[in-house]
């Protein structure tokens, strides 16, 4: 049953019955510190497999965006196009992230959520220092281009990819080989993306196994109020708001569309990480949606970077429910305030670990509300942060789907088809689209025998 089963299919039973031995483990005491279960299974094996299968997403990340966004730069072939899809991706991924904390702060406001209440807590929380916005517009043109991308400095990443496939157009056809041999390297690493997802299932239970053991349930039912309205606005921003943005702007089967981003939603929710999601949602949305490698390569890690739907309904939230613990009163022009701090922080803070917490902070000093009222909701933040994160990137591929369709580069068969994409090499067999791309690949002898052995494999 488990061999015949779809990948989809495979991850979310992996994922129910992760949360459910996870829970087990909590609540029955096994668990508790110095045991053998948390030395070595909750910390251990555990640990050791969701910490090997996190690793070996983000060993992707920087390659794939590198090259992908080269190849990409030089399918558009138009610089003036390249700007065009920059300044509208921009401008759709901070509209989006104003709308998820005007939304979050609504019905933070109608719920009252945080009134009466008195949350004893012995956590404390030290805001890290966030980086001037001058700095972090000033970073993006990296002095160690290199040194960059050992640091996942997407942004500067970005830079460099965009500026290197400018250059190979303005080369012109002296650089056709070199453009043809990224091309190919960027298929290889999509195969590579391919082989790690179909270990998905086994790193998704390991990581939310250790995940429920050690957080469990209680303390979210000492903070059910915040818990809810905070799920509940992320649930309204990503299945109401975006898409009616995605139905109104693209005509796009928002039906076919939810289908399509399960598996990367589960990913996200998985790994708590944009940044270590961005192959599995590249994959997607070129091989499952149709959108042209030309605009995904750039929308995709430019979303990971600045587009924080989730973590800005996160802001709004708190900031409602630790002024109401507190007894002070946000007018309208602390609202507006948090709002605009949010959708400049969602930039400003690109790339800085613990971005959600950093931001927060941001918003809590400019709007005169204790920093120290973080340390209240950081035990559900954990949990909190996996589905923060499943919006995030639920986002990322709404706005890249939005900006292909209008600019053309959309493939509207594959989008429409509900199996494009799910079926690969490494499923055990050979479909007709993969044994056209070997055999033109290898149509002129090298490692013929090799896929022939592939072929009768």
């Amino acid at each position: 049953m488990w061999k015949n089963m779809g990948l989809t299919g495979k991850i979310i039973v992996a994922m129910v019955l992760g949360i459910i031995l996870g829970l087990f483990i909590n609540y029955s005491g096994l668990n508790t510190e110095g045991s053998f279960v948390n030395n070595y299974v909750t910390n251990g094996f555990l640990a050791i497999v969701g910490k090997l299968f996190v690793n070996s997403l983000k060993m992707l990340v920087v390659p794939l965006v590198l090259i992908s966004l080269i190849c990409g730069v030089c399918g558009i072939g138009d610089i003036r196009l390249l700007g065009r899809i920059g300044t509208k991706t921009f401008f759709i991924y901070m509209v989006t992230t104003a709308l998820a904390i005007a939304t979050a702060i609504g019905l933070g406001v109608l719920f009252g959520i945080g009134k009466g209440m008195n949350i004893a807590t012995e956590a404390a929380f030290e805001a890290e220092k966030a980086p001037p916005l001058l700095d972090v517009f000033s970073n993006i043109i990296p002095s160690n281009p290199i040194s960059a991308m050992a640091n996942g400095d997407m942004l500067s990443i970005i830079f460099f990819a965009v500026l290197i496939g400018i250059s190979i157009l303005m080369v012109g056809k002296p650089a056709k080989g070199l453009v043809q041999s990224l091309e190919l390297i960027n298929e290889v690493i999509l195969k590579m993306v391919t082989i790690i997802m179909n270990l998905a299932p086994y790193g998704v239970f390991a990581l939310l196994t250790k995940a429920m053991a050690e957080l469990g349930l209680d303390l979210i039912w000492s903070l059910l109020g915040y818990v809810a309205v905070l799920v509940g606005s992320l649930a309204f921003h990503f299945f109401v708001t975006m898409m009616i943005v995605l139905k109104l702007s693209s005509g796009l089967s928002v039906r076919t569309f939810l289908a399509k981003m399960r598996e990367v939603q589960i990913f996200a929710f998985s790994t708590s990480s944009s940044n270590a999601t961005i192959p599995i949602t590249l994959r997607t949305v070129t091989k499952r949606m149709g959108v042209n490698n030309s605009v995904a390569s750039f929308t995709i890690p430019f979303g990971a970077t600045i587009n924080m739907d989730g973590t800005a309904i996160m802001q709004g939230t708190a900031t409602i429910f630790i002024a109401n613990i507190y007894g002070i009163d946000l007018g309208i022009t602390e609202y507006l305030t948090v709002i605009l701090m949010s959708v400049l922080a969602s930039v400003g803070t690109a790339g800085v670990p613990g971005v959600g917490l950093i931001m927060l902070s941001m918003v809590f000093a400019q709007v005169g509300l204790p920093i120290e009222g973080i340390g209240l909701i950081l035990g559900v933040d954990r949990i909190l942060d996996m589905l923060r994160t499943a919006v995030n990137v639920g986002g990322d591929a709404a706005v890249t789907a939005i900006v292909a369709k209008s600019e053309g580069k959309m493939d509207l068969a594959i989008y429409n088809d509900p199996d494009a994409g799910s079926k690969d090499v490494f499923d055990g067999h050979i479909d007709e689209n993969s044994e056209r791309e070997f055999s033109e690949v290898f149509s002129d002898g090298i490692m013929g025998s090799e896929y022939d052995d592939v072929k009768r494999g």
